[in-house]
């Protein structure tokens, strides 16, 4: 794994905005998609990233049965409301399928793979790591690969849901261009796989006393929303979503793994593996430096650096009322003062691909940029 130096398309903002519909790619002025730099792997380094993505889902599952079988007290130490259980349990149960997730890992090309995060529920920097650097590849590295399946398979996943002709609607807030972006992706992909969908956004969608409802009145009876199911539990429109009296996309058993608590429950399950991070509900338990995390945050907010209890790194936000995770400290590696972490992505719980982001600080945040990558 390396990082190399590369020289931009003189017009690849035009390029990217006209040809692919990519217009969130610059933030406050500065390019967020950036192609001065690229990363390069061997075709076996990604082979131990995709072995290494495919092992964690598989844990994901298990901790997910697991959650399901112990009950009251799992639910708890999750810090997800009873409110949710019942549904979690049923969508669990009945074997509703989820769409994608993404890995976040920490990785040098020595050793295995360690898992930072897993974005189980609303993962963003999805149409830029499968269409946008797949772009770029073509042009840059026609005689290169690049681990990226992921349009294929999200094609492949819808073809599977079971949607048939009822119509899919995709949903997020009003106003925020990348969600918009991802959402218009995956309805992209949706109505490749030969599906009927609809767009409204999540303030738009009413309630009629029985059903939801879109502007003009027609059920909703599938819907996709990049919109947190920890928000959504706290508001009527979430619980009537608990009901079951739609199709959701995630399904309400991604709360298990939605949440950062979650991280410290793998470690229970799995002690000293090789992909995971020693992780805790308690401080104390984890030894050296530690890293404080939210157990609902978003974006690299309010994530702490600890060294014996004492804050020697932060970064702000408005997190952390729910209580909070310690996991191990593992340093990023360093390239040339940018720190990569590894996005790794799962369609349909299987491995297929991945988008870095990278920053000049050590903690990722949704400014911090994305980089291309390729292999061979």
């Amino acid at each position: 794994m390396e990082r190399l130096r590369t020289e931009p398309r003189p017009d690849w903002r035009e390029h990217v905005e006209r040809d692919l519909g990519f217009v969130f790619h610059t933030i406050d002025d500065a390019p967020y998609w950036d192609e001065t730099a690229c990363y390069r792997f061997s075709e076996s380094e990604v082979d131990t990233i995709e072995d290494a993505t495919g092992e964690l889902e598989q844990m994901c599952l298990a901790l997910v049965d697991r959650v399901v079988a112990s009950g009251e007290e799992a639910y708890e130490r999750l810090r997800i409301p009873r409110s949710a259980w019942a549904a979690i349990e049923s969508s669990w149960k009945v074997g509703e399928k989820n769409l994608y997730g993404r890995f976040d890992l920490s990785y040098d090309g020595s050793g295995p793979p360690r898992l930072l995060e897993y974005n189980a529920d609303t993962p963003t920097a999805l149409f830029e790591a499968a269409v946008v650097q797949w772009d770029w590849l073509e042009a840059f590295r026609p005689e290169a690969d690049q681990f990226n399946s992921i349009h294929e398979r999200l094609i492949e996943a819808w073809r599977n849901f079971g949607i048939g002709r009822r119509r899919l609607y995709f949903s997020s807030v009003k106003g925020h261009v990348e969600d918009a972006g991802t959402v218009e992706y995956l309805r992209d992909t949706a109505v490749q796989a030969g599906l009927t969908t609809d767009r409204i956004d999540v303030e738009d969608i009413g309630w009629d006393g029985r059903r939801f409802v879109d502007l003009e009145n027609r059920p909703i009876d599938v819907l996709f929303k990049l919109y947190p199911w920890e928000w959504l539990v706290g508001e009527p429109f979430g619980e009537h979503l608990l009901t079951g009296v739609a199709k959701v996309i995630e399904p309400a058993w991604k709360m298990v793994l939605s949440n950062k608590a979650s991280l410290a429950l793998l470690w229970e399950m799995a002690p000293g593996h090789p992909n995971l991070l020693e992780t805790s509900l308690e401080p104390e338990r984890v030894p050296g430096r530690v890293v404080r995390k939210p157990i609902y945050s978003r974006e690299g907010a309010n994530v702490s650096l600890l060294q014996e209890g004492r804050v020697i790194a932060e970064t702000s936000g408005d997190y952390g009322a729910e209580g909070f995770v310690y996991q191990s400290y593992a340093p990023l590696p360093a390239f040339d003062g940018n720190f990569p972490v590894i996005g790794s992505w799962v369609i349909a719980s299987q491995p297929a691909g991945m988008g870095i982001r990278e920053d000049s600080t050590a903690i990722t945040r949704d400014t911090s940029r994305f980089v291309p990558h390729f292999f061979g």
